[in-house]
């Protein structure tokens, strides 16, 4: 089967009415500043913000110094992923290294690392920020497989600190601190569990120094499957 024939699409749609969870984070905004009838063409004007929608975080967004998106090498962006069910997990739970335990043999260099909490259905609603985060002693055992790429259907691996909490970013900085690159706000990866070893590519734009990008999340089934 070719990529062409059975692609999944693991984005959400950036759209002006959607909004943003992150109160300083900028809006997606699309603004047509020519037109057709009055110049021949249309063109847009795009604002958004580097964590806008489904996007990756450079090891810069937290890590002084780090790479930036411009930075990174593009073949830990496209490869094998193995995705992690714990769509049983409830709102705000911790996943722990024994929810990943179950998937070891598969945790090698060059796969990336999905969680597929299911919270990609609340895309747009308020119960979106209460999903499941990834236990950091979790994190830094897939990053001692030699793991790269980690990724969630959801706003973030550390959780959102509720009003009057302090927000903590251990996941971030212990991953993006070894060099691993974040994929957030992943979509469909429920039904990526029904293809065996799947291709996935998380291709930023090439946005020099900047600490993350939108991206157009994809994966598609290896060849002969």
């Amino acid at each position: 089967m070719s990529p062409t024939q059975f692609i999944i699409d693991l984005s959400h749609p950036l759209t002006t009415t959607g909004g943003s969870y992150c109160s300083d984070h900028p809006h997606y905004d699309c603004e047509r500043i020519c037109s057709i009838a009055a110049s021949g063409s249309n063109v847009s004007l795009l604002n958004f913000g580097s964590h806008t929608g489904t996007h990756i975080d450079a090891p810069v967004h937290f890590i002084e110094g780090g790479a930036s998106i411009s930075d990174l090498d593009l073949s830990i962006l496209v490869g094998p992923a193995v995705v992690i069910d714990v769509r049983g997990k409830k709102p705000r739970a911790i996943i722990y290294w024994e929810d990943i335990a179950p998937y070891e043999k598969k945790l090698t260099s060059g796969t990336m690392v999905l969680f597929c909490t299911g919270w990609s259905k609340y895309w747009g609603q308020e119960e979106y920020p209460a999903s499941p985060r990834i236990d950091v002693d979790a994190a830094r055992k897939i990053a001692d497989r030699g793991i790269k790429v980690i990724g969630i259907d959801a706003l973030s691996p550390d959780g959102i600190a509720q009003h009057g909490e302090e927000a903590k970013h251990e996941v971030h900085l212990e991953f993006l601190g070894r060099g691993g690159v974040i994929a957030e706000n992943l979509n469909n990866l429920n039904t990526l569990l029904e293809v065996k070893d799947p291709i996935v590519s998380l291709l930023p734009l090439q946005l020099e120094g900047c600490d993350g990008s939108p991206i157009r999340a994809v994966a598609w089934a290896q060849a002969g499957e």
